[in-house]
């Protein structure tokens, strides 16, 4: 078991996390949650899946990310003719007289990098970051490379056009972490953004921190305390997603077909831990896991056709699951 966080350790860390919300805040106005989404999954260095209509600034929101993070960044346009190795790379002819195959290294080599609309590519374009996702590295040709550390994949989809699409599989949603809701803004925002920003350019800020910065947080997060009650009430949250599991309440029982894996439940703990540090505390409460929840399972239920006839979304069930399971199991 590691050492535990001292005060002046947790201070610390939130006070470095609160510079980066900021910075966030002033790209992406008054959308206060998804920054902190955000910034969980990045701690927790987990992958963000963000879904909203055009125009609401996903893609400054991690083009922001990066510059604050004093990180490289790319981004890669996903369109019906996207190949995989447009992505990872490939091997291209070099030299002259003795020529030879040389690797060029694509987009995915970098430490953030942004899948715009990433459900517009086929299925085998997809697969492609499915090794990047999991095991941060890529393979062409059967020879491995890491990718950089660390590595974030943020990816955007628009919910409401369907047409041209490829909808994203199950196991390559269980890659990320979190699948963030980015909704509209109000008439105020809208007119601070027009009042504020010449042609809605938002401010180019300054690194909060470094890569080394970055890794000091990482360890940090690891050392947050998970104590066994709250491990326990996230392994029956998990179990009660199931259907046929025992204790499965009466919503997912009727509603859902496939419940979450093992994975939600390590990304539960991870993002627990994230949440407390950035809240100041040395330890994982019950509050942090119910604040993460609803991010982290709503992509990881695969809901049965029923749910659509009564126009029941993840969210609902997820929010039915947090109602029926108790945080302290009754005697």
């Amino acid at each position: 078991m590691s050492e535990l966080l001292s005060p002046a350790e947790v201070q610390g860390a939130a006070e470095r996390v609160t510079q980066l919300q900021k910075g966030l805040n002033q790209v992406l106005l008054d959308q206060t949650l998804v920054v902190e989404q955000v910034t969980v999954a990045v701690l927790a260095r987990g992958h963000v899946l963000l879904e909203g209509l055009p125009g609401l600034g996903k893609t400054e929101l991690c083009k922001a990310l990066a510059r604050l993070l004093g990180l490289p960044f790319r981004r890669i346009q996903f369109t019906p003719d996207l190949l995989p190795g447009d992505i990872t790379g490939t091997y291209v002819l070099e030299g002259e007289g003795r020529r030879e195959f040389t690797f060029r290294e694509g987009p995915l080599f970098a430490n953030v990098v942004l899948a715009d609309e990433i459900n517009r590519s086929s299925p085998k374009t997809q697969s492609a970051l499915l090794e990047a996702m999991q095991e941060r590295s890529v393979t062409v040709l059967g020879q491995t490379r890491p990718l950089p550390e660390p590595f974030f994949v943020l990816a955007t989809q628009n919910p409401i056009e369907l047409e041209g699409t490829y909808p994203l599989p199950e196991a390559q949603l269980d890659r990320f972490l979190f699948r963030v809701q980015v909704p509209p803004v109000g008439a105020k925002t809208l007119s601070t953004l027009l009042t504020t920003r010449v042609r809605g350019t938002p401010p180019v800020l300054p690194p909060v921190t470094d890569a080394e910065g970055l890794a000091s947080l990482f360890a940090a997060v690891d050392r947050v305390h998970l104590p066994v009650p709250v491990a326990d009430f996230i392994g029956r949250l998990v179990e009660s997603s199931d259907p046929r599991a025992p204790g499965a309440p009466e919503p997912v029982r009727r509603l859902v077909r496939y419940g979450a894996s093992p994975r939600a439940a390590l990304a539960l703990a991870s993002a627990g831990r994230a949440l407390a540090l950035i809240r100041g505390k040395p330890n994982v409460g019950f509050d942090e896991v119910v604040a993460t929840a609803p991010a982290v399972l709503n992509h990881r239920l695969v809901l049965a056709y029923e749910a659509s006839l009564e126009k029941v979304g993840p969210q609902d069930v997820v929010r039915a699951l947090l109602q029926a399971v108790p945080e302290v199991p009754r005697a």
